[in-house]
């Protein structure tokens, strides 16, 4: 079935009404009509099932079947804190951060990045890509693409996380599975820009605590790092089977 999002008031009412764009796509692009079936998210992990009941104006109503918990959402909650790269890198980021079920995508100013994102237009587009890419992949939550943060704030949220890791191409020997457990509730992961970290940034995050980790014998481009420690360690927890 086709998926869409509403608010979490909305998603609670029965029929539940779907306004704006929502409702556009379903009359105007895929042409969808009364006596067919659909899925509604609330943004948050829950769904119900329902068959639009009328179309009026520019409202969908949908009366409900079936509401359930989604079983999408992995019970590791990775907050991925992603060094800006350059432009189009951070698209497919988010993106592919969605796919994999990272609930959390902040971007971090460090000390080496090139780019920057500081406009509004930006992060609203950016936030667009997570919701896109939430209802191609069936997912009932919508990640979260923050206001971009210092390094210094970024490790600050780390601190508070069941477990955080930095994955450094000078790092050797620690492992993931290291620092990764089956039960573990939250992770934070953080991926440094196109230059990588500075040495200072790696000793500063492992004075508060955060694991620096290798992810193989190659170097990874900042894109692809963030998105294998991320199914990794999805992985190790138990959440890709």
């Amino acid at each position: 079935m086709a998926n869409f999002f509403v608010d979490k008031d909305a998603f609670l009412q029965d029929p539940i009404v779907i306004e704006g764009e929502e409702a556009n796509h379903i009359t105007k692009v895929l042409r969808m009509s009364v006596g067919d079936e659909l899925c509604v998210f609330d943004t948050e992990g829950s769904c119900a099932d329902g068959i639009i009941e009328s179309v009026e104006g520019k409202k969908v109503f949908v009366n409900v079947t079936k509401r359930y918990k989604s079983e999408t959402e992995p019970k590791l909650k990775i907050t991925l804190f992603q060094g800006i790269p350059k432009n189009p890198k951070m698209d497919l980021i988010i993106q592919k951060a969605t796919e994999l079920g990272v609930v959390k995508i902040v971007p971090v100013n460090t000390k080496r990045i090139v780019a920057k994102i500081d406009k509004e237009n930006k992060l609203e587009r950016l936030r667009r890509i997570a919701f896109e890419a939430a209802k191609q992949c069936g997912r009932a939550y919508i990640p979260k693409v923050e206001d971009p943060i210092s390094f210094d704030e970024a490790l600050e949220q780390m601190s508070t996380m069941d477990a955080a890791i930095i994955p450094y191409e000078c790092e050797k020997n620690g492992k993931l599975s290291n620092h990764v457990t089956e039960g573990m509730n939250t992770l934070g992961i953080i991926i440094g820009p196109e230059g990588g970290f500075e040495e200072t940034e790696v000793k500063k995050a492992i004075q508060i605590g955060v694991k620096p980790v290798t992810l193989g014998r190659r170097i990874l481009r900042t894109e692809t790092a963030g998105l294998i420690a991320s199914a990794l360690c999805l992985y190790i927890a138990g959440d890709m089977d």
